[in-house]
């Protein structure tokens, strides 16, 4: 299952910070109805993300009946991206391989 979208970077102050773009509500449902078959636990969802001219793998987690997506400080640098910014997001749900 694949999907593209533009989202916002968001950040969350946590003890570290952290930042996400959220899952465009329309996309959320097609997650849910294959969520139990991809999940490894926690409702944590293994995806391969593009954004950019960067690829990697990661997970999405269920958040206020979204998904939401982390971007790694080593993307968000080499992309030059910054909060609030908005990003095209590629991304790839299942756990894929290689």
């Amino acid at each position: 299952m694949e999907f593209e979208f533009d989202a916002t970077v968001w950040e969350w102050r946590g003890p570290a910070p952290y930042h996400f773009v959220s899952m465009p509500g329309e996309h959320a449902e097609s997650v849910r109805e294959v969520a139990a078959a991809v999940t490894y636990g926690w409702g944590m969802i293994p995806v391969r993300v593009r954004l950019g001219r960067t690829t990697w793998r990661t997970s999405m987690f269920p958040k206020d009946g979204g998904y939401v997506l982390p971007l790694r400080d080593s993307v968000r640098a080499k992309e030059k991206i910054a909060p609030d910014d908005v990003v095209r997001v590629h991304l790839v749900i299942g756990r894929a391989r290689g």
